[in-house]
């Protein structure tokens, strides 16, 4: 058996996000776009969620976790330190819209109230925070920053 630790379990969070950051690009291409906010939502959380692990944060039960980000904006790389404002207003945001995007309302019904404009949004903001979250997880690994393309499963292996 293999030990968990905060780094190998911040990075599986990693590696679903960017898993799933490409079903995005998919719902997008079928005009789902209220499930592209959606998704997009769970992406930033679980990125974030990430993130914090491998700063030694214990991330709350909680959908919105962007102040967190802010509050231990000290302990992210200096590349990030920049970026932490817009990361937290891109968890705020996606995370105000999570339920009304998948359930609607009596008064608003998702697949008419979100349109490509907001998906467009929502996907920039997932693209974002995910390539923020791999330049943490390749600080704690002592790169650089990581290319692209790299699997996000080996960070902290």
């Amino acid at each position: 058996l293999r030990a968990v630790t905060s780094v190998s379990l911040g990075a599986s969070y990693l590696e679903k996000a960017a898993t799933r950051l490409k079903v995005l690009e998919l719902l997008r291409r079928e005009h789902a776009y209220s499930d592209v906010v959606r998704e997009a939502q769970e992406v930033v959380e679980l990125a974030l969620k990430g993130v914090l692990r491998v700063l030694g944060v214990e991330p709350p039960k909680i959908h919105d976790v962007g102040p967190l980000i802010l509050e231990y904006r000290d302990r992210l790389p200096t590349a990030v330190h920049p970026d932490a404002d817009r990361i937290a207003e891109a968890s705020r945001w996606l995370r105000k819209e999570r339920e009304f995007s998948f359930y609607g309302e009596v008064d608003l019904i998702p697949t008419e109230e979100y349109g490509v404009e907001e998906a467009e949004r929502a996907l920039a903001d997932a693209r974002f925070v995910v390539g923020r979250a791999r330049v943490v997880f390749a600080s704690v690994r002592g790169d650089d920053e990581p290319p692209e393309g790299e699997p996000p499963g080996t960070v902290g292996r």
